[in-house]
């Protein structure tokens, strides 16, 4: 009788646990949400914008952003993770089912938090976009337990980040209406710090240790460097996507620069603190994005181009220092491994990007932004009538919080903060959870191996010649992929 492997049995109930997850989601959606006003089907909107005014003189594009976005997310943050020489199936296809799984979760976490008991939750292509940029978080998270999970572990756990994440973000928004313009502290600090909490409650069980398959191979590394070229280009629309108008068009030019300035350093560094001073291909293909990460918050500000490039470069010296000297420590030391290195990429520049939005919110000055002061920070309007009243009429303005720059600074930072408490916390709590059974577990010996999920070609094939030697009068009737 054959032996009926862990995988084999774990496989059936995972398959099961999706189907499940998939038709509670249906339920879920159908219950709780319907098209948004934008989306109903009035025949003027067709062809005109909602107000009943043409839309093409807009500065801002959302289908175009969202376009954008979506290549970030399933292409970017995909084949970014590519790396590793024999999990690239997996990185890839892993991502496209987590990510289509979580962005309907997220549509709906969404949709809960603008939820009116009368009504259902309105679904429009704005919903769409923030459920894409909330996506990004667990599939941050993703990076730093690459290889070392199962597939329901990541839904299950990107299930219950999105949770916690919108519960943040809220609280960030509307309690403490910190600004967070491309979302380093909501998405990035959040995302990377969950994952690395995550990964140390399995570091607590079994001792993070160097694998055999854990490394990239020539061909793998090239295709991490096509997520790395598409997240660089798409970037400036992932900043810019909540915004409109001029504080749009600042948050591309800044973005451009910060990156552009932290792909040079990052270059630069790498041949600095190598052995053989040369590049350093996961230098290359994670630090040259840290300006994104740094510059995010304060995308919509006044920092001027000169600060944009001078976050991208600390950004990208600070990235290549971490994957150097501060990785190896924090595997030995506390028994956190990140498969991806999230912590340099996301959660050292997500830092960063909270730390100078406050430091911009704290000199930000009525004459350096005029009225639109305070549409970039709501709480810093005049609460009084009479402060109030002209610019509520000219350019609509709402009354605000009448905040003085060190206290809108200062609330900058203590988002940042329950960010990254919020995150720890909720990352431990849900790694403990991720450790029932009831996900399956990978064996050390089935880490950073796409044949513990997928069948593989190369597999098959060898199958095949083996099976075509013992009667070569066989016809095959289906021809690799390679020679299509």
């Amino acid at each position: 009788m054959a032996k009926v492997t862990f995988s084999q049995c774990s496989e059936n109930r995972q398959v099961m646990l999706l189907v499940i997850t998939q038709v509670v989601v249906i339920a879920l959606m159908a219950t709780l949400t319907t098209y948004g006003p934008e989306a109903s089907p009035t025949p003027s909107r067709n062809h005109l914008g909602a107000g009943g005014k043409s839309d093409v003189k807009s500065s801002r594009n959302p289908m175009r952003i969202y376009s954008n976005v979506h290549v970030m997310i399933w292409i970017g943050f995909g084949f970014l993770m590519t790396f590793l020489r024999r999990y690239g199936q997996s990185a890839v296809g892993l991502t496209f089912l987590t990510g289509a799984i979580l962005v309907q979760v997220a549509i709906l976490c969404d949709g809960v938090a603008n939820w009116r008991k009368s009504e259902k939750a309105p679904l429009s292509l704005q919903g769409l976009l923030s459920a894409d940029v909330a996506v990004a978080a667990p599939l941050i998270s993703m990076g730093a337990l690459l290889g070392k999970t199962t597939y329901m572990q990541l839904i299950f756990m990107g299930i219950l980040e999105l949770i916690v994440y919108t519960v943040n973000k809220h609280i960030g928004e509307h309690h403490l209406m910190a600004v967070d313009a491309g979302d380093s502290m909501y998405v990035h600090a959040f995302g990377a710090y969950f994952g690395l909490a995550v990964s140390f409650v399995f570091g607590v069980r079994d001792k993070p240790k160097e694998h055999p398959l854990e490394g990239p191979s020539y061909q793998s590394d090239i295709f991490a460097m096509i997520g790395t070229v598409f997240l660089w280009l798409f970037w400036p629309s992932f900043n810019s996507a909540s915004l409109e108008g001029d504080d749009q068009q600042r948050a591309i030019i800044n973005t451009l620069l910060s990156i552009a300035a932290s792909c040079v350093i990052a270059f630069a560094v790498s041949v600095l603190v190598s052995k053989e001073s040369k590049f350093n291909m996961v230098h290359v293909q994670n630090s040259t994005l840290a300006g994104g990460v740094a510059i995010g918050t304060a995308a919509g500000m006044m920092c001027e181009p000169i600060g944009a490039l001078v976050v991208g470069c600390a950004a990208g010296a600070l990235s290549v220092l971490g994957y150097k000297y501060l990785t190896p420590i924090i595997q030995k030391r506390l028994r956190i491994h990140d498969t991806c290195g999230v912590h340099n990429l996301h959660g050292m520049p997500g830092v960063l990007a909270g730390l100078f939005g406050a430091l911009m919110a704290a000199i930000a000055t009525e004459t350096t932004y005029d009225y639109s002061l305070y549409e970039i920070f709501p709480a810093r309007a005049p609460n009084s009538e009479v402060k109030l009243a002209e610019m509520r009429d000219n350019y609509g303005i709402s009354a605000g919080l009448n905040r003085t720059a060190g206290q809108q600074a200062a609330y900058q930072l203590l988002a940042l903060l329950v960010t990254l408490g919020l995150a720890v916390v909720s990352g431990l709590i849900t790694g403990l959870i991720l450790r029932a059974s009831l996900w399956g577990s990978i064996a050390e010996e089935q880490k950073f191996d796409d044949s513990v999920h997928w069948e593989l070609e190369e597999e098959a094939g060898h199958d095949l010649s083996s099976k075509s030697k013992e009667g070569s009068s066989r016809v095959i009737d289906q021809l690799p992929m390679a020679h299509i």
